[in-house]
């Protein structure tokens, strides 16, 4: 199988599904001959012209409002902010248009728009372009959440999202658009709304998305030189979320660590946490424990940004403290 990177994959996805359907038309700052700011778009307005890639102003909120109108018209828009720190920007059009309008409408009218965006830090970017917001939407019905890991899951899920007649909030980790991955050459799609098992184990159970995955499965393979088996879940979609094959890994382990990289306050990983304790009470043989990112603004310098974010280190000692 051939290997290609994260952002060849996306790439690979959205010239598939504009060929697929000519509806699908891409729109956001500097998507055109610049091929947007991490090259994810590169090459495809040479091929499909101007009025399918979009350049657009530096206006989160027009190019969200532009989004949802053309969705409501029966075109398939995507929609690529540059960071996810601007789609505050934008949440008047995410929050109460995209995501109420189909139930408003009692499924008369629907937005199938993506809005792409990347998100997390560790690139010395600093506070304004470095958050991990992705609990803001799973807060909200309506929308989907989508955050990828591998090349191979990139894509699949993308194209899935394309084709999904409801918004998706499609998130990529920036450090992740030059990892290389196995992606096949035919077509493929994965489902939105179902984790994937990265690792079987039998002692302790690891649940992230996005770059925490290979974070999480680097701990995995050094706690196995000690004794410690762990499986690992990537969650891939994180609303809905695929409760099922957490509660099925909870249940065979007994102990569950989640691995995230937004704030530990009200994150993610507070939710997994807690719909565990309601489902899985009876199985636990400790309280489920959570990694996340200190609550502060990612700071800029690089030994402050690495001590805010979450390691292997701090995993590592958290998962033996758990198994002692």
């Amino acid at each position: 199988m051939r290997e290609i990177t994260f952002s060849q994959a996306l790439n690979e996805a959205l010239r598939e599904e504009m060929i697929r359907d000519e509806k699908v038309f891409l729109m956001g700052e500097d998507i055109g001959l610049h091929g947007g700011a991490f090259g994810v778009t590169k090459n495809l307005v040479k091929e499909f012209g101007s009025e399918r890639v979009r350049n657009s102003p530096l206006s989160e909120a027009g190019i969200a409002g532009i989004a949802v109108g053309a969705a409501l018209l029966d075109m398939k828009p995507v929609v690529e902010f540059m960071f996810i720190d601007f789609t505050t920007i934008a949440m008047d059009q995410i929050i109460n248009q995209a995501a109420k309008i189909r139930y408003m409408t009692g499924g008369q009218a629907k937005v199938p728009a993506v809005f792409r965006t990347q998100g997390g830090g560790g690139t010395g970017s600093a506070a304004q372009h470095s958050q991990s917001l992705e609990n803001l939407f799973c807060y909200i019905p309506g929308l989907m959440v989508v955050m990828p890991s591998t090349p191979y899951n990139a894509k699949g899920l993308l194209k899935s999202s394309i084709r999904n007649p409801n918004p998706v909030v499609f998130i990529e980790h920036k450090l992740l658009y030059s990892k290389k991955g196995d992606v096949p050459e035919e077509e493929y799609l994965l489902p939105l709304g179902k984790a994937n098992l990265m690792k079987k184990g039998r002692d302790i159970t690891f649940i992230s998305y996005s770059r925490m995955v290979h974070v999480a499965l680097d701990a995995a393979d050094q706690l196995a030189q000690e004794g410690i088996d762990v499986e690992v879940i990537d969650l891939q979609t994180l609303s809905p979320i695929d409760k099922e094959t957490i509660f099925q890994s909870v249940q065979k382990t007994g102990k569950c660590l989640t691995i995230e990289e937004d704030c530990k306050s009200s994150g993610f990983g507070a939710e997994v946490a807690a719909s565990i304790g309601e489902e899985c009470f009876d199985y636990l043989d400790a309280p489920v424990r959570r990694i996340a990112a200190a609550d502060v603004p990612v700071p800029f310098a690089a030994s402050l940004e690495s001590e805010a974010l979450p390691d292997v280190d701090r995993i590592i000692r958290t998962t033996k403290m758990m198994n002692s």
